[in-house]
């Protein structure tokens, strides 16, 4: 399972809110819902939200194996 975690801990630690994502950096309110939600985004989103934060992928998202995986 993806999970978006290390996105919310990022935008907490570089002090950026979603308001500012959406309005001065023209990111799509249902890309930050598709991250509240766990669904899905994809690889030209991700690249994206590197380079308007300036962080790296593994600030954005990381993999979590589920129980029955392991």
């Amino acid at each position: 399972m993806i999970s978006y975690e290390p996105f919310w801990n990022t935008l907490k630690e570089r002090n950026i809110s979603t308001y500012q994502l959406i309005n001065k950096q023209g990111i799509l309110p249902d890309t930050i819902q598709r991250l509240r939600s766990g669904r899905p985004i994809t690889t030209t989103t991700i690249n994206t939200l590197c380079m308007v934060i300036g962080c790296t992928v593994d600030q954005i998202m990381e993999y979590v194996p589920e129980e029955n995986e392991k």
